[in-house]
């Protein structure tokens, strides 16, 4: 996977950000992922599109997490900030504490890619959020692979 080095959000979350985001959102964290933004946070890959449903979508960037988010002009790319916008079109139960999508790139056409923790019993699949299909409370989405890692290796 090749980033973009001047595109990466700075600073860099530490394993201990990561925990504590852990804990707001309920979910954990598959190990590549929390690798993946300590090294790349919000980067922009080189090789940003992939299939599904046979059509091709292209990765504007991915998201990053910010521990002072009002503080760096990329806060709108913050998964904190994301949720705190589109949070009620990312779930089916309004009483849920914690998420059942956790967005992790926005394409350009205005989607998310997510890590779904809605049916797992460890590793979130990773799936496409349809923001024009989606409702309060009716999330749409399609899925994209069984892992972090097959859809990062699938990036062409």
């Amino acid at each position: 996977m090749k980033i973009k080095e001047e595109s990466i959000v700075k600073p860099r979350p530490t394993l201990d950000l990561l925990n504590e985001e852990e804990n707001i959102w309920n979910v954990e964290l598959p190990n590549d992922y929390k690798k993946f933004l300590i090294n790349y946070n919000g980067g922009i890959p080189e090789q940003n599109s992939f299939n599904v449903q046979s059509r091709t979508y292209a990765i504007d960037r991915f998201l990053c997490v910010l521990e002072e988010s009002d503080e760096n002009v990329e806060s709108i790319y913050d998964i904190d900030v994301t949720l705190t916008r589109i949070e009620e079109r990312l779930t089916t139960n309004e009483d849920l504490v914690g998420v059942e999508l956790l967005p992790i790139a926005i394409l350009f056409n205005g989607d998310y890619v997510c890590l779904d923790y809605k049916n797992v019993n460890k590793e979130p699949r990773v799936c496409l959020w349809n923001h024009e299909e989606s409702g309060e409370l009716d999330p749409i989405t399609y899925h994209v692979a069984n892992n972090f890692n097959e859809w990062i290796n699938s990036l062409k």
